[in-house]
């Protein structure tokens, strides 16, 4: 049963070249540049508190749950948290939210 065996494409520089290389496979993974961004930012700023889920989820007031689907929910547009909510996380990590619009 060769065909039920995991066989992961390789993820190397090389590949995502050659993936990029296709002008739609390029537009679209631009496009998704900021989504991919914020979700980092806040994952980033988790792991650098050194905190989990459930701890940020203790000082938010909120359960493991809401946090697992904020920090999904920014990487994958099917909601939108509030700028409160955002701010709430930010404080629960040690850090102060700052939005920016940048020219383009």
């Amino acid at each position: 049963m060769d065909a039920d065996r995991y066989d992961p494409v390789p993820h190397d520089e090389a590949f995502v070249a050659r993936v990029l290389s296709n002008p739609a496979v390029k537009s679209a993974y631009d496009a998704l540049e900021e989504e991919y961004s914020a979700i980092s930012a806040f994952l980033d700023a988790r792991k650098s508190a050194g905190l989990t889920q459930d701890e940020i989820a203790s000082r938010m007031g909120t359960t493991k749950s809401a946090i697992s689907r904020l920090e999904s929910s920014l990487g994958n547009g099917k909601m939108s948290p509030s700028l409160a909510t955002l701010r709430r996380y930010a404080a629960a990590v040690g850090c102060r939210l700052e939005l920016k619009l940048l020219p383009r």
